[in-house]
């Protein structure tokens, strides 16, 4: 085989002519009659026995040329990928096929490149970043909701207050007919966890037990089409009331709900883990930032080819966690597992696939610019922390993901240091 052509078009694609002499040719025409010949019944041979010159002969001589061509095509398009010297992405096509009459087989293969990336700034950027800063009042709202938590529901018998837990019947009626999913019996609802239609819960406040009420409601205009700034009544009744009894916040407190003998040590627990979570969540927004900034100052036109591949591989994840997985699986039904249509993909997805597909162009292209280089050494630590982080060999990591896909991980992560190390934090208050 041999490239005999490569044009560059205007659209991004490159066409690639790759020629395939009559030796070669021929030879695939041979083994086309090998495969097909047990299938192949003439008469006054047995199946299978027929030459080759016979077959021709009663069929014509082209009868093996498309089975020839059909095993020629994905061979021709690995030698045009090795041999072109261009970066290609998605699925090739063929755009023309030419036997000579000297059984010459041109084959010609339109390809998608790989966009051009144009690096903008991405050294020396600089974004606000969110307070670590805990106080003594983030500190004991933490713990008394963990108190709430462990707290004993008591039984009570007077009116209805805001915290209480009530156990209601309630029925709806729309213009003086039920709606559906209006209806519930011997209901646990929390006054004043915002869990139902504004106005409800304060209405059932002050209620008493076994007390029956009607409830004037009229529902958000962004909710239930059939119901959305409709107004409503719910006939309720009141059964039950219990209230939680919180634990004093003490020595026994402690020990009951962590491994600390006193409720100070417990406390400045609670303080160590919230300052450390909230400093992790500050750490990550800021990358965030930053990242996205580099990204927005990359020059790039990202094909819909890539775009395509990772909205793909997102929905690929998420189906996962359905227990759906396998190559074969169409985007489409994907999105009908997890209910979704276009509109809902294009407007959440997408943008979330565009981004990520940039931030892979940006870090290539850093790696590239700052000349990252990749050790045995530097793989061997990665593939370690790697195994040690889902418990897993690290043979068993190296073999899953093999050594190219490790290496370029590598490398992406030492170009993010690059941009993250060289910024800064800025005046302001962090979005």
């Amino acid at each position: 085989m041999i490239i005999s052509n490569v044009e560059n078009k205007e659209n991004k694609t490159a066409e690639v002519k790759v020629e395939i002499d009559s030796a070669e040719f021929e030879s695939a025409v041979n083994a086309a009659y090998k495969k097909n010949k047990n299938s192949i019944s003439i008469p006054g041979f047995r199946k299978g026995k027929a030459p080759r010159a016979v077959i021709e002969g009663m069929y014509g001589p082209e009868v093996f040329y498309q089975d020839a061509i059909d095993d020629l095509c994905p061979q021709a398009y690995g030698y045009a990928v090795d041999n072109a010297e261009l970066r290609i992405i998605g699925t090739p096509s063929i755009t023309d096929v030419d036997l000579a009459e000297d059984k010459t087989l041109s084959i010609t293969f339109s390809l998608e490149l790989y966009p051009q990336v144009t690096l903008g700034e991405y050294k020396n950027l600089s974004a606000p970043k969110m307070s670590a800063e805990v106080t003594d009042d983030d500190v004991m709202k933490q713990i008394r909701n963990t108190a709430k938590r462990n707290a004993r529901m008591l039984s009570v018998d007077r009116e209805a207050q805001m915290g209480d837990t009530a156990n209601i019947d309630f029925d709806g009626y729309l213009d003086g007919e039920r709606f559906d999913g209006g209806k519930a019996e011997g209901f646990d609802l929390e006054l004043g966890s915002g869990s139902f239609v504004p106005g409800f819960e304060e209405q059932v406040v002050g209620m008493n037990i076994g007390e029956e009420k009607d409830i004037d409601i009229t529902f958000p205009e962004d909710y239930v089409e059939n119901l959305a700034g409709k107004a409503v009544v719910f006939k309720v009744k009141l059964n039950s009331l219990t209230t939680p009894e919180l634990p004093e916040l003490d020595d026994d407190f402690a020990q009951d709900v962590s491994e600390f003998d006193t409720f100070d040590e417990y406390k400045a627990d609670v303080r160590s883990s919230m300052e450390k979570a909230k400093s992790d969540e500050a750490d990550a927004k800021f990358r965030t930032a930053i990242m996205t900034q580099a990204c927005d100052n990359l020059v790039v036109d990202v094909p819909e080819t890539m775009i395509d591949m990772k909205l793909n591989e997102i929905l690929r994840n998420y189906a996962a966690n359905f227990g759906v997985t396998g190559d074969d699986v169409k985007t489409e039904d994907l999105m009908k597992l997890m209910g979704l249509d276009k509109d809902t993909v294009d407007a959440t997805l997408r943008p979330a696939a565009v981004y990520q597909v940039k931030q892979e162009l940006l870090l290539e292209a850093v790696a590239a610019a700052e000349n990252i280089e990749v050790t045995d050494e530097d793989t061997d630590e990665y593939i370690k922390g790697a195994a040690e982080t889902v418990n897993a060999k690290p043979e068993d990591i190296l073999n899953y993901f093999g050594m190219d896909f490790i290496r370029n991980e590598f490398k992406k992560e030492k170009a993010t240091k690059i941009i993250i190390e060289s910024a800064s934090v800025s005046e302001g208050e962090a979005e």
